[in-house]
């Protein structure tokens, strides 16, 4: 039995539909049981609640022995350690009580680095949580999303723009989500790997935001330029979200830390380098929502 967290995420409902094509048995957690789609729906057996509530975990965790973890974003709580530690503690207290075999946790890169990064702490600290337990473990740990570019579409169509923090001649590696998903689903299913390990997923390339942009005019059909964010407008952002004090400012944390160089201190190898390119992922997942809009 497997278990998925967060079903309906982007990360997640990828997970979902790979671990699906094995036919192994499948359970669940999710708030909404109704955002899964009927026909998988039907295949899975659906937990419904939230995974950071103890009873929901238990029941969910009883009997399997592999779980796909991934906390979602809270932008209503205290703190970011609040989101992501204190969330996963009822799982970690299940993992050894239902003597769960592995768990994939998706984390961030930046372990060993003597700074703080917000999001990027607070989910080291939740590896460390569920390594306390002995149970063989595999952080997919991460630079920023390709797919995170999504959030940019209203800025590309109507201003021409694409905004972030970062200067735009920095370097940074991106990955794409359904490569991350692949591995997940890939070491879900085996059964033979043991220990604790970190696994990074850098991406096929390093490029700028200046860079990107480029490559997405080219792909869209339309001047698409870089503009960098003040680090306090990309807070006030984030409050007029509905972020919390605590939450907007974590994510703030996070891109001090990523233009300090949080997620380029690791050497690329063959086996971090996932196969998705940035242009690839542009003209297959961007493109066909920018041209519906």
């Amino acid at each position: 039995m497997i278990v998925i967290t967060a079903p309906t995420s982007k990360i997640g409902r990828q997970v979902l539909e790979r671990v699906l094509e094995s036919g192994e048995d499948i359970r669940v957690i999710a708030r909404d049981p109704q955002r899964i789609p009927e026909a998988i729906r039907g295949r899975v057996e659906v937990i419904q609640g939230s995974h950071a509530d103890r009873e929901v975990v238990n029941r969910a965790f009883e009997g399997a022995d592999a779980v796909f973890w991934l906390v979602p974003a809270d932008k209503q709580a205290e703190s970011v350690y609040d989101a992501y530690v204190r969330f996963s503690i009822p799982a970690v207290d299940a993992v050894v009580r239902y003597r769960i075999d592995r768990v994939v946790a998706i984390s961030a890169l930046g372990r060993g680095q003597q700074r703080y990064a917000g999001n990027i702490s607070a989910s080291l600290a939740m590896e460390d949580l569920f390594r306390s337990t002995g149970v063989k473990f595999r952080a997919l740990t991460m630079p920023a999303f390709m797919d995170n570019m999504l959030r940019q579409l209203h800025f590309m169509k109507h201003e021409g723009l694409i905004r972030f923090t970062i200067p735009g001649n920095m370097k940074n590696p991106t990955v794409a989500t359904c490569d991350i998903a692949d591995t997940a689903s890939q070491l879900l299913l085996e059964r033979k790997w043991s220990g604790q390990e970190s696994l990074a997923l850098l991406g096929q390339e390093d490029l700028s935001y200046e860079e990107m942009a480029e490559i997405l005019s080219d792909v869209l059909g339309t001047p698409i330029r870089f503009e960098q964010m003040t680090l306090d407008s990309y807070k006030q952002l984030f409050l007029g979200l509905g972020y919390t004090e605590a939450m907007a400012q974590s994510m703030v944390d996070m891109d001090i830390a990523g233009a300090d160089g949080i997620n380029i201190s690791l050497q690329r190898t063959p086996e971090n380098t996932t196969p998705t390119q940035f242009r690839h992922w542009a003209a297959t997942v961007l493109k066909p929502v920018f041209d519906a809009m």
